[in-house]
């Protein structure tokens, strides 16, 4: 059960920047026993996958905090970031025999797809009420959530799990109140 708790929580971590949790599993699987992965997703820890895990890194993160190029940066992600939370779901849920190996790539790619919507949408709204001067903040908040996520998720899946089910009801309270005064 905690692996299901883990899939959740680095998929929903890819959701907000792809390259970051891809890079720190690659890394920690490479180079700890915290997370083993078996084949094919055993590729995350080949140093040339990590290097080159590292630069897109570098790209997205500088991208994203440049008003009008991480609305666009945001458009390309749209492919990538679902992607990646597939990947993710699929290589850390491979301990549950019983979920088939589809399965887990859907399922990651609908949370990292519903991330990466809500961060999308919002990005542009952040944009027009501080001129700009929010998106390096919001940025670098997105990264640090990121980088917490998927470290929290490998060390300790069932806070994720409670803190990811926290959020998704504050995230629908939101929503359900922005609706409210449109």
């Amino acid at each position: 059960m905690l692996d299901v708790f883990s899939a959740f929580g680095l998929s929903s971590a890819a959701g907000l920047n792809a390259y970051l949790p891809l890079l720190i599993v690659g890394l920690l699987a490479r180079y700890t026993d915290l997370i083993t992965l078996d084949s094919p997703w055993d590729a995350l820890t080949n140093p040339w996958v990590l290097g080159v895990l590292a630069i897109l890194l570098l790209i997205e993160m500088t991208a994203d905090k440049i008003p009008a190029v991480d609305t666009i940066n945001d458009g390309i992600q749209t492919f990538i970031r679902p992607l990646a939370g597939a990947i993710l779901f699929a290589a850390s849920a491979q301990v549950i025999t019983d979920v088939h190996p589809v399965l887990s790539m859907v399922s990651g790619l609908l949370i990292a797809g519903g991330v990466h919507a809500v961060k999308a949408t919002a990005r542009p709204v952040v944009t027009a009420t501080t001129g700009g001067m929010g998106n390096p903040v919001v940025s670098v908040a997105e990264d640090v959530a990121a980088a917490t996520i998927t470290v929290l998720a490998i060390i300790l899946p069932l806070l994720t799990g409670i803190a990811l089910l926290v959020l998704l009801f504050f995230t629908l309270r939101w929503l359900r109140r922005r609706r409210r005064v449109a």
